[in-house]
């Protein structure tokens, strides 16, 4: 579901709600996703108290939930509480890329541009690993935020901006991206300016962190090979989904490539089973034959907190369950 209308967000935040409660294991991440279509739909005294809520009860990611919470208060006029919760953040310095560019990006919002800089400069002293080729995407992510707040302060390059440079896959430049002068192209007349501005801002999104999608990625369906035989044994109308089970494996990588190529950041495989499909088809009162469950059940699982980074680091072992390295199987040149 991609809800447009405040009204869209509530029913999507209370379908959540409902969700977590049939499934209290997942309940952190179901209540994250419900405060964040909260915060869109406007009611974000009620985020605040489903961040209270989470905190109370000793949530996984605390961090993450303060610097959520503190983007959350600032917008609705309580600046005094948010900047203390980023200061505490901040000093607590986490291993987690997310609270600390939630925290700098609030800052940055508020016109707070040095402060902003200093936090993303903090954790990318903290957090960078010796080599390159072992940056995550989170932490992608934060290198870029910092080299645009950089630009707007008119900071020359440095180590951490060339290395976000050399990481970036856009087809338009950081620096370009970046360009305080890109607000002048809006009111221009010229329409190569703005044909120019409209393929750099579709380039900026694909990789622009928005509430929804931080930190819940976007994910494809894994059916392990058992579970899809025992699937397309029991509803033989998703074959047209699934041919073989090789042709399966093909199309993740495929997809997620093609994703990852578009821009789409934060994306992840989530492992399918047929119990937790068939679980999925009742409760939304349909046939689990019906193929356009399959995305939502994705979504659902992702949201459940089920998905694994795509791609996983290297070294790391390949998504499909193979044994070898990713390197060595889905993620070698031919995929």
């Amino acid at each position: 579901m991609r809800p447009d209308m405040s009204a869209d967000h509530t029913t999507e935040a209370e379908r959540l709600l409902r969700t977590a409660g049939q499934y209290p294991e997942d309940r952190e991440p179901l209540l994250l996703r419900a405060a964040a279509h909260l915060e869109l739909a406007g009611d974000r005294e009620r985020a605040t108290t489903l961040y209270d809520t989470l905190l109370a009860d000793a949530p996984a990611r605390p961090l993450l939930i303060r610097s959520l919470k503190a983007a959350n208060l600032w917008e609705y006029g309580h600046e005094a509480e948010a900047r203390a919760i980023i200061e505490g953040v901040r000093a607590a310095r986490p291993e987690d890329p997310a609270p600390w560019e939630i925290a700098a990006e609030t800052l940055e919002a508020h016109d707070e541009l040095e402060e902003a800089e200093a936090t993303f400069t903090e954790a990318a002293a903290l957090l960078l690993p010796p080599s390159a080729e072992d940056i995550s995407y989170a932490l992608q992510s934060l290198l870029a935020a910092r080299h645009r707040v950089r630009r707007l302060l008119a900071l020359p390059h440095d180590a951490h901006d060339t290395l976000a440079d050399g990481l970036h896959t856009g087809d338009v430049p950081l620096d370009e991206l970046h360009d305080p002068k890109r607000l002048w192209a809006l009111g221009s007349s010229d329409p190569a300016e703005l044909q120019a501005e409209i393929t750099r801002l579709r380039s900026e999104l694909g990789s622009y962190r928005t509430a929804l999608s931080r930190p819940f990625p976007v994910a494809v369906l894994h059916w392990p090979e058992a579970e899809l035989d025992e699937l397309l044994a029991a509803y033989p109308e998703l074959e047209a989904e699934y041919p073989t089970y090789r042709a399966h494996l093909t199309d993740i990588e495929a997809s997620l490539r093609e994703l990852a190529q578009a821009g789409t950041p934060n994306l992840g495989i989530v492992p399918a089973t047929v119990p937790s499909y068939e679980a999925f088809a009742a409760s939304e009162a349909s046939t689990p034959a019906n193929p356009d469950l399959l995305p939502q059940y994705a979504t659902t699982l992702a949201a459940r907190g089920r998905a694994a980074a795509w791609p996983p680091l290297r070294g790391a072992g390949c998504w499909c369950g193979r044994g070898v390295s990713y390197g060595e199987c889905h993620g070698g040149a031919e995929g």
